[in-house]
């Protein structure tokens, strides 16, 4: 075979260039983040990742207070910020400090981005050493809620008691913008039309829960902001909405909250109550109510928060909801046509409710048992459960390296 050949084969297998340079080797792509479950363990600051589907592997863990006693000695230094936290540990801790509240990941899945209550802060942890690339603390003494851009660039987290939303940038902790809210915003959702709705829920940690006392419950409206310019363009008072459908006897303090797949419906919890409502955002009514079976008969001073209910998600086709029953001890499959309920399916003080990756299934939180459990759309029995961290609140998707077994 003569040189010229040998080199026309060559080159034909890509080993070498046409002009007989030996050619480069192909660039070897990265692999894609794997997407995974995120379960914020709120009383031992720690977060469980599981894999996304409906048999939630375990993952690895991750440290979110890993400077712990830093932020200790400061706290421990000013007598406001100390008192602070130790009202969180007796109110709405229950006893105990509040580490881990809610979480999602740069688009990268390079680093985890948490809001901790205890230390009324936000921080990103990177996911390859375990150490905190970022932090900033929020207006008032204590970080609730947050929510992601649809582009993952920038994370909403409520500042409770600051009555504020700050907008982060995702990889650099920068605030590009914050805006008014009612007193004690909670739940935050971002919108496809460029808005984020903001839920403020009022005072839950006192004993004035009698329907009588509500007015002492602080101002609860739903705030909507301009997602670019963080201008409040809507306040939407559930209040007149609640009385208008005949609906008195009803909290206005708005809980967990979803759209509906085209985002013209919002479904949502209110203190106090077991079910959730539905309101038409075009003609700016309520237009369905779901009451579900009642298994707590305590008081309304038993309620952890005021939350009878805490926790509801869509499945992403828009057919189902799953409720989280957090007094009632169970979760169940709603559908949404019908507003027909599925079986409930034993759980213990379930505090949230998300979707798997692939949208077959829902997962909830167990607070009271330290374990996740995941349920069938279809069926609505329930598939397993895995154990996590102490008191398990928020769950949500995110990412991580390809390969990620935990923090080395």
């Amino acid at each position: 075979m003569t040189a010229r050949r040998a080199l026309s084969i060559l080159a034909a297998l890509g080993l070498v260039a046409s002009g007989g340079v030996a050619a480069a080797a192909p660039a070897q792509a990265e692999p894609p983040p794997q997407e995974v479950l995120f379960v914020a363990n709120n009383w031992d600051g720690t977060a469980s990742v599981l894999s996304s589907g409906a048999d939630l592997t375990p993952v690895g863990e991750v440290d979110v207070i890993p400077d712990r006693e830093q932020r200790l000695r400061e706290i421990y230094r000013d007598p406001i910020r100390l008192a602070a936290f130790l009202v969180i540990r007796e109110t709405v801790g229950e006893g105990h400090d509040q580490f881990a509240d809610d979480m999602y990941t740069t688009p990268d899945g390079s680093s985890l981005v948490v809001s901790r209550p205890s230390f009324a802060d936000v921080v990103s942890i990177s996911l390859a050493t375990g150490e905190v690339e970022w932090r900033f603390p929020v207006s008032g003494l204590r970080a609730d809620h947050m929510s992601v851009s649809p582009d993952g660039t920038q994370v909403a987290v409520s500042a409770s008691t600051g009555n504020r939303v700050h907008v982060l940038d995702m990889e650099t902790g920068t605030e590009a913008g914050s805006f008014p809210t009612g007193d004690k915003p909670h739940e935050n959702i971002y919108t496809a039309d460029g808005l984020i709705w903001n839920m403020s829920i009022g005072e839950v940690n006192n004993g004035l829960d009698d329907p009588a006392l509500d007015f002492l419950k602080g101002d609860r409206v739903i705030t909507v902001a301009d997602a670019e310019t963080f201008e409040v363009v809507r306040e939407i008072d559930m209040r007149e909405r609640l009385d208008e459908a005949g609906l008195e006897h009803l909290s206005d303090a708005v809980r967990p909250a979803t759209f509906n797949p085209d985002e013209s419906k919002l479904y949502f919890q209110v203190s106090f109550f077991g079910g959730f409502l539905e309101y038409d955002v075009s003609s700016d009514r309520i237009t369905r109510v779901k009451t579900l079976p009642r298994v707590f008969h305590g008081p309304r001073t038993d309620m952890v928060n005021d939350s009878r209910h805490h926790g509801l998600t869509m499945r992403p086709s828009g057919e189902h909801l799953c409720v989280a029953g957090t007094m009632d001890d169970y979760a169940v499959v709603v559908d949404r046509a019908t507003l027909e309920e599925g079986p409930l399916v034993d759980v213990a003080k379930p505090y949230w409710s998300t979707v798997t990756g692939d949208g077959a299934a829902c997962v909830v939180s167990e607070s009271a048992a330290d374990q996740v459990t995941s349920i069938d759309f279809e069926t609505g029995q329930k598939i397993t459960s895995v154990p996590v961290g102490d008191h398990p609140q928020r769950v949500r998707l995110g990412t991580v390296p390809a390969g990620w077994s935990g923090v080395r």
